[in-house]
């Protein structure tokens, strides 16, 4: 009997550590436990220590950290019909876990359909160039589309971006061809205003030399030095008669005077 009595005690205290270990919950910090008693929903608890009705309570783990969920490639053809593959990435988190189990099925795989199609869907309705140029538009337009689908299920979209764009081979040689084509006109117009202002200069300097027959010569006798500088055996300089009227004027000026 003393044998017998033994083995009941063991089996009733295995008994009861079953359903301590199965009444009793840790929940993290980031966690939080959707229950379900006899089928229906009750108060979601957590974190810390939880207890639970043995066979009667049901509980379903929920993590509300920040999910990073990318989005594979998906063929998308543009408004103006040019047929790309694009890839992004969606960042969301569950914020009523209740509604992330009661609303839906399995959130994290509607979620990422949602994505897909709604990727597919809005770049379609732009064009390649809008795309390129307007990316941070385009995935704050995705994270506001998406964000009002998953509301109903718990969920909060906090950000989407755009990841990789893949063009075709002829598409990324013909943007090439027109990237270098705009460097060429904007070299082509900057060599233009540099020599409408060197105009400019060079004809308000001719108002102010011909105004001074003085600073004629001075201006003669700098290019004089200038060119004396380049180590050349022989120059030959073409002097205007010009460039002695003065000095024409004075010796006139001064024989009047001798008279």
């Amino acid at each position: 009997m003393g044998a017998e009595n033994i083995t009941v005690t063991f089996i009733i205290i295995l008994f009861v550590i079953i359903i301590l270990a199965s009444a009793i919950r840790i929940l993290r910090e980031y966690e939080r436990g959707v229950i379900f008693r006899l089928g229906r929903l009750i108060p979601t608890k957590g974190p810390g220590l939880i207890f639970l009705i043995p066979i009667v309570d049901r509980m379903v783990r929920v993590s509300l950290r920040v999910v990073a969920m990318e989005v594979p490639p998906q063929d998308v053809i543009t408004k103006d019909n040019i047929s790309i593959k694009v890839s992004a990435v969606v960042y969301f988190r569950v914020i009523d876990a209740a509604k992330a189990v009661v609303e839906v099925e399995n959130y994290l795989y509607a979620t990422s359909q949602l994505a897909q199609t709604t990727l597919r869907s809005m770049l379609g309705q732009s064009e390649l160039d809008e795309l390129l140029t307007e990316r941070e538009k385009i995935n704050r337009h995705l994270q506001e589309t998406i964000d009002t689908h998953t509301a109903p299920w718990g969920i909060k979209v906090s950000l989407v971006e755009v990841k990789n764009v893949d063009l075709p081979v002829e598409m990324q040689r013909a943007i090439a061809r027109q990237a270098e084509a705009e460097r060429e006109r904007r070299a082509k117009v900057i060599h233009a205003e540099g020599e409408y202002q060197a105009s400019q200069r060079l004809a308000d300097a001719s108002k102010i030399i011909s105004s001074s027959p003085y600073a004629l010569q001075l201006r003669f006798l700098q290019t004089l030095v200038e060119v004396a500088a380049e180590k050349n055996s022989t120059t030959i300089f073409p002097v205007p008669i010009d460039l002695f009227k003065p000095f024409f004027e004075l010796m006139e000026k001064a024989k009047k005077e001798e008279k």
